[in-house]
């Protein structure tokens, strides 16, 4: 059966270091430890971008180490049309203005067909309501595969 394409944004790198979130945290150890090889999982620049806007220069090696250590790797690059998407997300209120990495995540996710977007993001990406805007305005902009998005443990499963 063919693995199915997961995209990872920056939260999920993230919370392997989030000391103030210990579930969170030993849920994301078990998704890398346990399941990332089950699934094609990948990041986009977008990912870099956040992290090289961390201050703690400790904390930013840390999360580019992870990126090596598990072999995470960048799917291809942003494209006008991605930014257009990010865009109509930001216009259609989806997604708020000043959260445009955001928007890009799933933009990027869409324009190259993932099947989930895995994130911590609550808010902004990993909810109901937020799938089903988005799914619904991808329709009319002529995007018909819907995208899940998803937090760690909703891609667990026994073997």
């Amino acid at each position: 059966m063919k693995k199915l394409k997961i995209y990872l944004d920056t939260s999920i790198i993230n919370f392997l270091f989030a000391e103030d979130a210990k579930d969170y945290k030993t849920v994301t150890e078990e998704f890398f430890n346990r399941y990332l090889d089950k699934y094609d999982v990948f990041i986009s620049e977008i990912v870099y971008v956040e992290i090289n806007r961390t201050q703690d220069e400790s904390r930013k090696r840390q999360l580019l180490d992870t990126i090596e250590r598990f072999g995470l790797e960048v799917y291809d690059s942003l494209t006008e049309e991605i930014e257009s998407l990010a865009d109509a997300y930001i216009v259609n209120s989806i997604i708020p203005h000043n959260k445009i990495e955001d928007a890009l995540h799933v933009a990027f996710c869409v324009f190259y067909d993932f099947d989930i977007l895995l994130s911590w993001n609550f808010k902004h990406l990993a909810n109901i309501k937020k799938q089903a805007q988005i799914n619904s305005l991808n329709k009319t902009l002529g995007y018909f595969k819907d995208l899940n998005l998803h937090n760690p443990m909703e891609v667990f499963f026994d073997d």
